[in-house]
């Protein structure tokens, strides 16, 4: 018995210092300052289990018809670009100030169950948005599907892939502000 209040004693003395902590403001939650290592370990290992847990029920449809793949490219270049990159664009004004910082989706692959869900969820304390909220399930899978063909493009077909959405976002511009996003992006 007398290790069973030792113990609980123990858990409660570390609950206090946790509340305390929490409290004090001394933890520095600024965009522009990194996690210590164990904040950023235990972060990790939080996100990537629960949106693994979370994603293997998923049932992917196929995902190679060109025609989803173009959808998706749209979605891309309109929502996703700034964040996670592409082929040929190597930096861009917002990503540079999110912490933790966004995968470079031009340069790796994604399962697609885990890309689906973190995509219509997003992901708390990440900027990452829940593009659930605006887009029904086709428009994800339909994102899904362009971001796997993102590592194996060039510049030039990504170019070509999202140039007519350019052209409808940038034609209804009419004020005398610069809406030409390409200008934020550093081009390799």
């Amino acid at each position: 018995m007398e290790k069973v209040i030792v113990f609980l004693s123990t858990l409660a003395g570390l609950a206090l210092v946790l509340v305390l902590f929490a409290f004090s403001g001394i933890y520095d939650v600024g965009a522009d300052r990194p996690h210590t290592d164990a904040v950023r370990a235990f972060l990790n290992v939080v996100r990537e289990r629960s949106i693994l847990r979370r994603a293997q029920t998923i049932q992917v449809p196929p995902l190679d018809d060109p025609e989803r793949v173009r959808e998706g490219a749209e979605h891309y270049s309109a929502m996703c670009v700034d964040c996670h990159l592409a082929p040929g664009i190597s930096s861009s004004e917002i990503r540079a100030g999110l912490l933790p910082s966004p995968p470079n989706l031009s340069q790796q692959a994604i399962d697609p169950g885990i890309a689906f869900w973190t995509i219509k969820h997003g992901v708390k304390t990440t900027a990452m948005p829940a593009w659930g909220k605006t887009h029904d399930d086709e428009e994800i899978w339909n994102i899904v599907s362009f971001v796997r063909q993102l590592p194996h493009m060039t510049p030039s077909q990504y170019r070509a892939m999202t140039a007519r959405h350019e052209t409808d976002t940038h034609e209804g511009d009419h004020d005398d502000h610069d809406h030409d996003h390409q200008h934020e992006h550093e081009h390799e």
